[in-house]
């Protein structure tokens, strides 16, 4: 154990000292990774392309010093386009530039609310939200996602704006394809569908998105959408291309900043958008961080409050300068773990390079195509609802898989907000149905008894340990010494929710790690949903619920 934390990587000046070459390297395969999706998802929420850009630019270089977390890479994620497409287009009117500098202000109040929040220390939220609500609500944003972009990946503008009317619009766009942006789109689709499937070591070096650019740049040219002309396809039909259909970028980066329009921020309107934006954010990037930390060879546990401030800084600062909301971005964290980052300065590297690239080589930026971006945004929005992620639900427990469906139904016929929120009342229903008391909703029940002698520590919980009451026995936990032994008895409680296993497992993974022991007993006379390891676990229906002293 000694000689393991002996090895972990040291912090600020040390850090970059002992770890530059590899943080350099990984920083620049993120980079490589992130410029494409940062354009993808700024022009997928009605942003400039450019905004993006300018997100992750101080995600790099600014957040990386503030920021509670050593591995995670800040920058704009496709989960908040809904949120903020959604708020362009209502705030604007139809007036695409009102729109987008009223969202800025939104984005401005949302990052100060987010420093609010880790101030407050909320950075344990984490642990409230249901598993399987946070994940319906991420499928739902990959459905959002894939209705939205399929028509620009073939070349069409749709007539409806709603997910349920786009779907329905989709056999009719497929008859108005446009054939050339849709080769693009259609080959950069397979190329992320398939890329990732190849063996060889040497192509596994390259990240599909920017396989994804090396092929659609040359095809764009090939097809000259450089210059409006018209062509005829094979059906004989004749069909317009030009620069629309490849990204636009401002010569001067600095001409390219944006202030907020502040004049709506009293509004109701906005006021949704502000919780949406800073809870939706927030809860995103403290799952992305607590998912990274599990992924850390050195173990290294991230400070939840201290990098929800750093974010809350760095979203004031992105809105401030015409930016997309950030927060820790899992896919390109766990590249930048995958390709050798140790350190903050891997992010920083990351920003740099964006910079770099952006102020000096617009032009190049230029030729991509957006049906490229667009397919990458449907391959993303693939993997956020895909087949797998309604399996796996499904293993876990049939009563997980209904709170899923139910956030992901609710999501598309409201938003985010009530989404979220009406698959955390079915998962309380269903506790309360199982036997929750309503009085331990929020409060758990439980007793200790130390043996100091031995170092060990019995938790015995009564009643019920879910998800609602958890951070409570969390905080308590957390007040016990390291390295110690800690035996969570559940003998005298009748249920367990998934949300409960799940943390606990984590917090068990990183006690251990520590030098520590713990223990989870007390579980045999709990029957479980399903024969997953962390399933949910209530009383079995042949025995009494048992009584607290």
């Amino acid at each position: 154990m000694d000689k393991q934390k002996s090895e972990v990587p040291q912090a600020e000046l040390a850090g970059l000292r002992q770890h530059w070459k590899s943080d350099l390297i990984a920083g620049f395969l993120v980079f490589l990774i992130a410029l494409p999706l940062c354009l993808g998802i700024s022009m997928a929420s009605g942003f400039p392309p450019v905004a993006g850009i300018f997100t992750a630019i101080i995600g790099g270089l600014v957040v990386t010093f503030l920021g509670g977390s050593q591995l995670t890479i800040k920058g704009p994620a496709a989960g908040l386009i809904i949120i903020a497409l959604g708020a362009v287009n209502e705030l604007g009117k139809g007036d695409a530039l009102v729109g987008y500098r009223m969202t800025l202000a939104i984005i401005v109040a949302a990052g100060i609310l987010q420093i609010l929040f880790g101030w407050i220390r909320s950075g344990v939220l984490a642990d409230f939200f249901p598993s399987a609500a946070v994940h319906g609500m991420l499928a739902a944003i990959g459905i959002i996602i894939i209705a939205k972009q399929l028509f620009t990946m073939i070349g069409v503008r749709p007539e409806a704006s709603e997910t349920l009317e786009l779907f329905a619009e989709l056999p009719h766009a497929f008859k108005e394809i446009n054939p050339d942006i849709a080769i693009i789109g259609g080959l950069s689709l397979l190329i992320m569908f398939l890329f990732p499937l190849f063996k060889n070591k040497f192509l596994k070096m390259l990240p599909a998105p920017l396989v994804v650019i090396l092929v659609a740049i040359p095809l764009g040219i090939y097809f000259d959408l450089e210059h409006e002309h018209k062509y005829l396809f094979l059906d004989g039909h004749e069909y317009t291309i030009g620069p629309k259909f490849l990204v636009t970028l401002p010569d001067n980066l600095l001409s390219a900043i944006t202030f907020p329009d502040f004049s709506q921020l009293l509004s109701l309107t906005s006021f949704k958008y502000i919780i949406m934006f800073a809870l939706v954010g927030s809860l995103e990037s403290l799952l992305s961080t607590k998912a990274i930390d599990t992924l850390d060879p050195y173990k290294r546990k991230s400070n939840m409050n201290k990098d929800l401030m750093g974010i809350g800084i760095g979203n004031t600062l992105a809105g401030m300068i015409g930016g997309l909301p950030m927060i820790s971005e899992i896919v390109r964290s766990s590249a930048n773990i995958n390709n050798g980052g140790k350190t903050v300065w891997s992010n920083f590297f990351h920003g740099i390079f964006l910079l770099i690239f952006v102020a000096f080589v617009p032009l190049l930026i230029h030729q991509i195509p957006l049906a490229a971006l667009a397919a990458m945004l449907v391959y993303t929005g693939f993997k956020l609802a895909s087949p797998k992620e309604f399996q796996t639900t499904y293993n876990i427990g049939s009563e997980q898989l209904l709170i899923f469906l139910v956030t992901i139904v609710a999501t598309l016929a409201t938003d985010l907000l009530l989404g979220i929120g009406l698959g955390i009342l079915t998962k309380l229903i269903l506790h309360l149905l199982s036997g929750l008391p309503i009085k331990y909703v929020f409060k758990p029940l439980f007793t200790v008894r130390a043996e100091s002698e031995k170092g060990e520590y019995t938790v015995s919980i009564y009643h019920s340990a879910v998800f609602s009451n958890y951070i409570k026995l969390k905080k308590f936990l957390d007040t016990i010494p390291r390295r110690k032994v800690i035996v969570l008895d559940f003998t005298n409680s009748n249920l367990v929710d998934h949300t409960v296993m799940e943390n606990l497992h984590q917090y068990q993974h990183a006690y251990t790690h520590d030098g520590g022991e713990f223990k989870l007993v007390g579980m045999g006379h709990l029957q479980k949903k399903s024969s997953h390891l962390l399933a949910s676990r209530s009383l079995k229906k042949s025995n009494e619920k048992p009584k607290a002293n």
